[in-house]
């Protein structure tokens, strides 16, 4: 008898509760999709490439309406490249390939990985600005923290004082963050944010335009001690902002929408914030995660990749006599995404989806 081989699954798909309610009714369609999140995470956005490309070049245009983007650091990013052109496909290609060919010597410094960030950005975006800010179906968010105490100073031993500080005060308190630093989103003002009232911290609505989109896409992934904040964005209070995933690494955030919220992540778990990566306890909240579908690789995908991982910041150190073979364990990755995509557009157009989610 011939043997049947079957691939494992390349997806893990998770719902909140409300979502795994409505998808016993009805399908899901691009038509439910109202609000896309993207996480913080760094290089792991190029090991989603070909789900985004899926999602965002062939199916969410098969129904054009308004739809919320809202990212921190990478995730802002990928949306940027996304709402800035009619082909999105080609953009988050462009994006990959810029961000694999970055090279960084032992010891470059934040000021100058920061300048070499904005000639990235500019390079990706540059005469594309009046695309994202009048897209006829994205409105994209920024999400950003403006820093206080410590936290505002780029002078290393300051600013590692402030993060030994913060790292410690949310070790008791998630909440007691807002001592060190206060949340901004920057928004598409043809709507407004798509969240309900924050209350967890201090938190600004700042208008998204052609003066700071691309300042506040480079303080949305300034990351403390490996690049320098952005001061003074236009448009927001004084100070200096940073990477918005220290609070919002994974965005638990209170999404308001009129049906899903399909989130394509790196990984089938939701960590609050930046500091709560070592900490299992710390959770997405189930209330605020109840409309979420949460799409990202399975653990048989990531076995067969390159280190048995999405590629990461660590890369830069792993291989830094060995540029060339970073690229092309990042280039593997990247490839090897499209069985995601390919594998996602299967399971809503065979209507197999509900068949394979699990709760949230």
């Amino acid at each position: 008898m011939t043997a049947i081989h079957s691939r494992a699954p390349a997806l893990s798909i998770r719902a909140g509760r409300r979502a795994l309610q409505r998808l016993k009714q009805k399908p899901l369609g691009p038509e439910d999709v109202h609000v896309v999140p993207g996480a913080a995470g760094g290089p792991k956005a190029l090991g989603i490439s070909g789900l985004d490309q899926a999602i965002f070049g062939d199916w969410l245009p098969r129904v054009p309406q308004e739809r919320a983007l809202i990212g921190s650091s990478i995730g802002s990013w990928r949306f940027a490249a996304i709402a800035s052109s009619d082909d999105p496909a080609a953009q988050l290609a462009k994006l990959a390939d810029l961000y694999t060919r970055q090279r960084f010597a032992k010891g470059t410094s934040a000021a100058e990985i920061s300048r070499r960030s904005a000639l990235f950005l500019e390079e990706l975006l540059g005469g594309r600005e009046d695309h994202v800010l009048a897209h006829p179906w994205y409105r994209l968010n920024i999400v950003v923290v403006r820093s206080l105490g410590l936290l505002q100073h780029d002078t290393r031993g300051r600013l590692s004082l402030g993060l030994m500080q913060a790292i410690s005060a949310n070790m008791m308190s998630r909440r007691r963050l807002g001592r060190f630093m206060e949340r901004g989103i920057v928004y598409d003002t043809r709507s407004r944010a798509p969240v309900s009232e924050l209350s967890d911290f201090p938190s600004h609505e700042i208008p998204l335009g052609r003066d700071n989109l691309l300042s506040a896409l480079l303080a949305s992934a300034s990351i403390p001690l490996v690049m320098s904040g952005v001061r003074d964005i236009a448009g927001a209070p004084e100070g200096i902002y940073r990477d918005g995933g220290l609070l919002d690494y994974h965005l638990d955030l209170p999404y308001q929408q009129p049906g899903i919220v399909l989130y394509p992540h790196f990984t089938d778990r939701v960590v609050p914030g930046w500091f709560d990566k070592t900490l299992p306890w710390r959770r997405g909240d189930a209330d605020r995660l109840q409309d979420v579908v949460l799409v990202s690789p399975s653990a048989e995908y990531l076995s067969t990749l390159p280190n048995g991982k999405l590629p990461d910041r660590k890369d830069f150190e792993k291989y830094l006599d060995d540029n060339a073979g970073r690229e092309r364990v990042w280039r593997k990755a990247v490839a090897e995404s499209g069985r995601l995509g390919d594998e996602f557009l299967e399971l809503v157009e065979s209507g197999r989806l509900p068949d394979r989610i699990q709760p949230l």
